[in-house]
């Protein structure tokens, strides 16, 4: 394969210096910024895209037609995210997250794999071709900068929009091991709390109230108890609706890389005895509830109070089949029948996204494993994803045929400090994308 062409390490470093954290209010005009590179880069290629606000959150829309016979030429759609996680904490970082830095041959910072670097691909793909007047297909680009904190302003355009697609390409996924690629039919969905315990007006002295005085942190612990796996599995109103996975899968699943070795490559340890040989079970197709951060009382200080009010952040990832409305108050429900009495427990949904599914068989899914075979060398694995995408579940309503994958790599510290992305996977994924852009000619 040829040798990566610096001036596209060049242009992808540019948008990843841009600090577009959805998370933090702060970075409010950074997150548009990074919306607003996405769109020059597809004007400068010939096409045109603007930024346009729904419901307040910034969308990059466009569209780069078929280098001949545009309308009858098939459309794609091209979704990703231009927003990226909070770096922190900072001092894991062994370069500034937002100065791209290579070592080793890869590419360190926030975004480079989720999803700005991997998005890249894709918009890059379609440029060369553009470029060469070679482009087979409309390339349409719908791509959002809330993605991770679960917003629904893509959704609520697509279901506006009337003109659809023939099929839609994610990169925001990875390869299942270097040089094995993965299709991705499934992922979970999420429902995302906070969780706040009162127990009285004031801190009180814990000489002399400790015993008797009921402590928020002691009840909101109670609380979370409420929801939290028994056994490696969750309450069964938390596991209703859930779809079984198939024989084949499970044996498709049991022939991937060990539980073992995908806990250890990110220096996790078991949940449980039998977490590391139920990984792709308990990740694919079930339901799991995670305390994402829990704050109350003087965990620094040495400060002996009982405190009186304790919060927590709190999700759990929906198994595919599962549903929100159905999930959703079973969890609240289920929170406040294990607070002690006394506790004045609040309990406010943020956010919620269903889990979704994807027809292998359609053509436009062949088509794309025949691609990526060609290139690859090997079939992609149809597999399902623990993460979640709000746009899947809604792109299946719609029916668009949607291959959701990517090239990064099981040790790309997603979410984590030191993210990357290995150098010479984004020359293979801009010609991954090339593949897919040039077979889908073909619906």
């Amino acid at each position: 394969m040829a040798q990566l062409d610096p001036a596209w390490l060049d242009e992808l470093s540019a948008w990843l210096r841009i600090p577009s954290v959805s998370a933090d209010l702060a970075h409010a005009d950074d997150v548009r910024r990074a919306g607003e590179w996405l769109c020059e880069l597809v004007r400068s290629a010939g096409g045109e895209c603007d930024v346009v606000l729904q419901n307040g959150s910034p969308l990059a829309v466009g569209e780069l037609r078929a280098s001949s016979g545009a309308e009858a030429a098939p459309t794609v759609l091209v979704y990703g995210h231009f927003d990226v996680q909070p770096p922190e904490p900072l001092d894991l970082w062994e370069s500034d997250p937002f100065e791209p830095a290579v070592r080793d041959g890869y590419l360190y910072a926030r975004g480079a794999a989720d999803d700005k670097g991997q998005l890249y691909l894709l918009l890059k793909a379609a440029a060369l071709l553009a470029a060469e007047g070679a482009l087979p297909v409309n390339v349409r680009f719908a791509c959002d900068g809330e993605e991770e904190i679960g917003g629904h302003s893509i959704i609520d355009f697509l279901a506006a929009d009337e003109r659809g697609a023939d099929a839609c390409v994610i990169f925001d996924a990875g390869m299942l091991d270097e040089g094995i690629p993965a299709f991705f039919v499934a992922t979970r969905g999420v429902i995302y709390f906070h969780v706040r315990a009162l127990t009285g007006r004031r801190d009180l002295h814990s000489g002399i109230y400790g015993g008797a005085a009921l402590n928020a942190i002691h009840a909101l612990v109670q609380t979370l108890g409420g929801v939290l796996p028994r056994d490696g599995r969750l309450p069964e109103p938390l596991r209703a609706g859930r779809a079984a996975p198939t024989e084949q899968e499970l044996a498709d699943w049991a022939a991937l890389s060990p539980g073992t070795r995908q806990l250890d490559s990110q220096g996790a340890r078991p949940a449980d005895s039998s977490a590391a040989e139920e990984f792709y079970l308990r990740t694919f197709a079930e339901p799991s509830v995670d305390v994402n951060g829990i704050e109350g009382g003087s965990p620094q200080l040495q400060k002996t109070v009982v405190p009186v009010a304790a919060e927590a952040n709190v999700s759990i990832r929906l198994a595919p089949g599962q549903r929100v409305e159905e999930i959703g108050p079973a969890f609240e429900r289920l929170l406040r029948e294990a607070a002690p009495a006394g506790a004045e427990i609040e309990v406010e949904r943020r956010s919620a996204a269903p889990p979704g599914l994807v027809d292998p068989r359609s053509p436009a899914i062949v088509l794309g494993l025949d691609a990526f075979e060609r290139l690859f060398g090997v079939r992609p694995a149809l597999v399902r994803n623990g993460g979640t995408l709000p746009i899947v579940a809604t792109l299946s309503e719609r029916g668009i045929p949607t291959i959701l994958t990517g090239v990064a790599l099981p040790d790309a510290n997603i979410h984590s400090p030191n993210e990357r992305l290995r150098v010479e996977d984004i020359q293979q994924g801009v010609e991954a994308a090339r593949g897919l852009f040039q077979a889908w000619a073909a619906l």
